[in-house]
């Protein structure tokens, strides 16, 4: 991108799933002059997709998006001196919602924050996705896909609850120190979860996130690994519920084969993303593994995760075969075949089952 504050959220997502699959992404500049300059970027998609119910022995056809969101952003940036002043805001909208809402199309605004870079570092302040599982996903070789089933009528989930929970976009002022070498480092206090609602619910001190990461090149392999973390308090008189969680992973890239493993560990979190809700300082675990080969403009990709949430009383396991093809740089089409399953942890009793057939388009800006 032409600006130059670090890239976040869904830059990186996308630069970096594109960039796996040997295609580019850059905004296009609408303004660049006196240190001044403005960007846009966009993403668009759309999935034919075939969805069997195991359970209910029944069939459904849809047209919908894809794990991302079609989405557009504007990026600022203002050299002062000593200091570069940057910002983003990006605009995420949905195409599932056509004949349930035929003329109110919804759209949220998961990115809306300004950046302070200098010698220092830099400081975000605003709205963006959390740290805490932020590699975990934006790494996920599948990130361009479908993946699992999601809530009726929404986007799909993607690894969400079947490998690593979603880094929710929340208020946050987020310092990232200068890189050293190929180490970053990132810790933020975002805006704290209400885990112990109710009537004289506490809050007395944000959510604590961090991230740090570490990328190499080790004789022609490209490594990059990172741990990310999460903690809070909440109290609600004699109750008290303390949240942390753990994120980590690893990725090996030669030529064109990639190797990755990530995973997560929490108590006290919701393993899907985090809002304000009541739950209980009850464990959950995850963990995704996947492979990649590129040849040519082509990607084929092999992904499997598992959940175990004793807070939610689940387990689930997401099996995807992807094909992702470059037109050019610009323009992908995507052929997915997805296996998913969800049990009642205590019972041991199926709650879902699905097998997807997905056949998407993507343009990017």
């Amino acid at each position: 991108m032409s600006i130059t504050f670090r890239k976040s959220g869904i830059a990186v997502a996308l630069s970096a799933a594109l960039v796996a699959s040997g295609g580019a992404n850059a905004a296009v500049e609408v303004y660049n002059q006196d240190g001044t300059s403005f960007s846009v970027d966009g993403y668009f998609n759309a999935f034919y997709v075939n969805r069997s119910d195991e359970l209910a022995d029944t069939r459904d056809s849809r047209i919908k998006m894809g794990f991302l969101p079609n989405t557009i952003g504007f990026n600022f940036s203002k050299d002062m001196g000593d200091l570069t002043l940057g910002g983003r805001s990006s605009f995420w909208t949905t195409i599932n919602d056509s004949l349930d809402s035929p003329t109110a199309t919804a759209i949220d605004v998961r990115q809306f924050y300004a950046t302070v870079d200098g010698d220092f570092g830099q400081l975000l302040i605003g709205k963006d996705f959390g740290l805490y599982a932020r590699n975990n996903i934006f790494l996920d070789e599948i990130l361009m896909g479908f993946g699992s089933p999601g809530a009726a009528g929404g986007v799909s989930f993607g690894n969400i609850r079947t490998g690593y929970p979603y880094p929710t976009p929340s208020a946050q002022m987020t310092y990232r120190a200068p890189a050293m070498g190929g180490l970053n480092v990132a810790v933020g206090l975002l805006d704290p979860a209400d885990t112990a609602t109710g009537a004289g619910d506490e809050n007395s001190a944000p959510r604590l996130e961090s991230e740090v990461s570490y990328a190499m090149d080790l004789e022609g392999v490209s490594l990059t690994g990172w741990v990310n973390g999460r903690y809070q308090s909440a109290e609600n008189g004699a109750t008290e519920v303390d949240t942390s969680g753990v994120g980590y992973g690893v990725k090996a890239s030669l030529a064109g084969l990639s190797l990755a493993a990530s995973g997560f560990s929490s108590s006290g979190d919701n393993p899907v993303l985090i809002t304000n809700a009541a739950t209980t300082e009850d464990d959950a675990d995850g963990f995704l593994v996947q492979g990649s080969y590129t040849f040519g403009a082509n990607r084929l990709v092999l992904s499997y995760g598992e959940t175990d949430a004793e807070v939610l009383d689940l387990e689930t396991e997401n099996t995807t075969v992807g094909f992702f093809h470059d037109v050019n740089s610009n323009f992908k089409l995507v052929a997915e075949y997805n296996m998913y399953e969800s049990q009642v942890r205590s019972s041991g009793a199926a709650s879902e089952e699905f097998d997807t057939v997905a056949l998407g388009a993507i343009v990017t800006f």
